[in-house]
């Protein structure tokens, strides 16, 4: 939700808050990892994808 005015972009604020709550779960280690669902999996590597093409 900080990044959504931050960046005046409520999809970019949306993608960004997925990619840090994967990135968080990973984190605290294996009980993190199961709680993610194979859906926020997809939608985390297809955000990536898309962050790292729009730095390019």
């Amino acid at each position: 939700m900080i990044m959504m005015p931050l960046s005046y972009s409520i999809s970019d604020g949306i993608m960004l808050g997925i990619i840090v709550y994967v990135l968080m779960n990973v984190c605290t280690g294996k009980k993190g990892i199961q709680k993610i669902s194979p859906t926020i999996w997809v939608l985390f590597v297809l955000f990536v994808v898309r962050y790292v093409q729009k730095s390019l």
